[in-house]
């Protein structure tokens, strides 16, 4: 396990809000240290291209770095560890990414972080046809020593999770809060199941955070860039799945299509995707001859 109190400045630098990932590459660019940012004045902060007064005044606020050991001591009792860029452990992939997140918050094993790794994703609502494949294509892989990630969502995440762990293989879930908190409540068995079997549960979001719906587009980035390919199971024409896709085109990865039902609402998004180019896959092993 990890010392957390090595991390303590980074802990503190992902305590304060509204200060993206972006704007803290810039701040550690120049000051290069977490410890070195937190002991600047107002005006050096100032000098950081992106950061103006409010947010100087937020990196400052003293409420924030006296709520620090109470989070060190919760990471403590919850074995959760914090990698940074700086570590070995961070995952390479996610490294290439223009707004790749400066720490993650991990529960489980940190060692398959950087594992060879697909992304399986797809809408909340699907059918019985979207869940099935979720979980033939996560057994599959999975089975083969494929890492698979998603995002413990409902529906296609969630049976993406569960094939990975029929097969007895490992699974990484990308959470879009705090991990002191399981969303959806009922995936607290599955996410519980995932860290029991081998697996990780990570978040760049600090205890506390809650499952906010702006915070679920940034935790699907992460999801595309630690992995080499994602494979869109279901998706309705406006589907947040859409937006994991835009990430995963933008970072350079491959995207796979299960096709659907001309008929179902649960695959027009799937379906367009197909006709805009995307390739499709039929079985586990057309994912296997294209990445």
């Amino acid at each position: 396990m990890q010392n957390i109190e090595k991390n303590k400045y980074w802990v503190w630098l992902s305590l304060i809000p509204n200060l993206g990932s972006v704007k803290k590459q810039k701040l550690l660019e120049k000051f290069k240290m977490p410890e070195i940012i937190y002991q600047q004045s107002k005006n050096s902060l100032m000098t950081v291209e992106g950061i103006g007064e409010k947010i100087a005044e937020k990196i400052l606020d003293k409420t924030i770095k006296q709520k620090l050991n109470m989070h060190l001591e919760f990471l403590k009792e919850k074995e959760i560890q914090l990698i940074t860029i700086q570590d070995k452990e961070y995952p390479k992939l996610l490294k290439e990414i223009y707004d790749y997140p400066i720490s993650l918050y991990v529960k489980g094993n940190i060692d398959l972080l950087n594992c060879e790794s697909i992304a399986i994703v797809g809408s909340r609502e699907c059918s019985d046809y979207g869940k099935n494949s979720a979980k033939y294509f996560g057994y599959h892989l999975a089975d083969k020593g494929k890492m698979v990630i998603s995002g413990l969502a409902k529906g296609i995440d969630s049976f993406a999770h569960i094939g990975a762990l029929g097969a007895n293989g490992n699974t990484i879930a990308v959470l879009g809060n705090g991990l002191d908190t399981i969303y959806p409540k009922e995936n607290i068995e599955l996410a519980n199941m995932i860290i029991e079997k081998g697996g990780t549960i990570i978040s760049e979001y600090p205890l506390g955070t809650k499952p906010d719906k702006l915070n679920f587009p940034a935790r699907n980035r992460i999801i595309s860039g630690m992995s080499k390919g994602v494979l869109v199971v279901e998706a309705k024409e406006k589907s947040g799945t859409i937006i994991t896709v835009d990430f995963a085109l933008e970072q350079g990865r491959d995207v796979f299509i299960v096709p659907g039902n001309i008929n179902s609402i649960y695959s027009v998004g799937t379906n367009r995707l197909i006709k805009e180019g995307a390739q499709i896959v039929n079985c586990y092993e057309d994912l296997f001859e294209n990445i």
